[in-house]
Formats: structure tokens, C-alpha cells, sequence
């Protein structure tokens, strides 16, 4: 149950990813981190920056990234649909590893080498370039937008069953940072009058 935890359970985490967005890659690395170091019960689902913006009028390069968003996501729906949720986590850290840190941005073979990797049928590829699995996606992507109560990008996550969009990090917190945020963050979560905290991206993002 995706909920707020009893003070001894460990605490309940969802992301809702896009595997081509490198924020949503760091925001996953700083939660690994987290679970590293204390008791959360991390869970990945799928969001789709294609289907936020199919219908929006975007700059020319950002419509290019959202039309080749489709590939990843459709194969992660695919992969959850038929092979359960727990897939997601093995199938996201191969296809960001490739995407993010390898800079792969060649999809097609990048969703056949992530497939490879953790021994899943490679007939799950086609799923990229097919609708099939389209509404599982959109179900899950709903689900993170109802999380956040509003249209929202990536990442979006879940804390104690609070949803947030963010937070949006330009690199990846380790060891005490990654607790004193992640501490933060689910303090906002219990305080129902907290809604918006944001400030401009100065730093280069990095992704390793």
C-alpha cells in the first residue's frame, strides 16, 4: 500500500520516471543513495514527458526529444505489463546508465542492449515503436500527475503517500546530503499547508 508509514515501517517512496529525462535519473540516484543508507521502500513507476506534451506547441528541438521519448517508455510500460512492476527498477538503472551516463541517445539499440543485460525476451522491443501497451502508460503517468494534484513533469515523487514534482537536482546528493535532504523533503511531506519552493537551475548538471 502506497500510504504514510507507521512510525517503525520503513518509509513508503514512489518515482515516477521518464527514462530519457536526466533529472528524473538523478532524482533516482539520490533515492538509491537514500535506501542505501536507511530503511525506504523505494518503487519505480513510469511517467511520460510524450504524453504531457502530445499536445502542446513546443520549440522544434524539445518536440524532437518528447517524439523519441515514446521508444523508452512504451518499453518500460510493456515490460511492467507483462512482467510485472518489480521489472522497472533493473530495466530503468540499465536504460539510464546507457541514455545518462554513456550518453547513448540512440534509442533503438540502447532498449535492445538494457533488454539483453537483464535477460528480458527482446521482443520486448518492439513495444517502442508500437501503441500497444499505450494505455498501461497513460494509466501510470495519471497516477503520478493525481499524485501532485496538477499537471506535472519529470521527476514526480511520492513520500508518506505525498506526491511532489521534484525535486529537480542538478547533481546526485551522497551519504549525509542525500539523508538531509531526503529528511526534508518528507517533513514538507506531513505539512499539508506546504505547496511550492523553487529557485532558478544555475549549476552544469551532472548525472554521475
Amino acid at each position: 500500500m502506497e500510504g504514510k508509514s507507521a512510525p517503525w515501517a520503513a518509509t513508503p517512496v514512489v518515482l515516477y520516471f521518464d527514462a530519457t529525462c536526466p533529472f528524473a535519473w538523478v532524482a533516482s540516484q539520490w533515492l538509491l543513495e537514500v535506501e542505501r543508507l536507511q530503511p525506504i521502500d523505494l518503487r519505480f513507476r513510469i511517467m511520460s514527458l510524450s504524453v504531457l506534451n502530445e499536445h502542446r506547441e513546443l520549440e522544434p528541438w524539445y518536440r524532437e526529444f518528447n517524439d523519441r521519448a515514446w521508444g523508452p517508455a512504451r518499453v518500460c510500460a510493456a515490460a511492467e505489463a507483462l512482467h510485472g512492476n518489480a521489472v522497472l527498477r533493473g530495466l530503468y538503472a540499465a536504460l539510464g546508465r546507457r541514455i545518462h551516463v554513456e550518453r547513448n541517445k540512440d534509442y533503438d539499440p540502447v532498449i535492445a542492449a538494457s533488454l539483453a543485460e537483464l535477460g528480458l525476451p527482446a521482443s520486448l522491443a518492439k513495444a517502442a515503436h508500437s501503441d500497444a501497451f499505450d494505455a498501461a502508460l497513460r494509466a501510470s503517468h495519471q497516477g503520478g500527475q493525481e499524485a501532485v494534484g496538477e499537471e506535472a513533469g519529470t521527476p514526480v515523487v511520492t513520500v508518506d503517500g505525498v506526491g511532489f514534482f521534484g525535486p529537480v537536482l542538478t547533481s546526485i546528493p551522497k551519504g549525509e546530503e542525500a539523508i538531509r535532504l531526503f529528511q526534508a523533503i518528507r517533513t514538507l511531506a506531513g505539512m499539508g499547508a506546504f505547496a511550492e519552493l523553487k529557485r532558478g537551475r544555475g549549476a552544469l548538471l551532472d548525472v554521475r
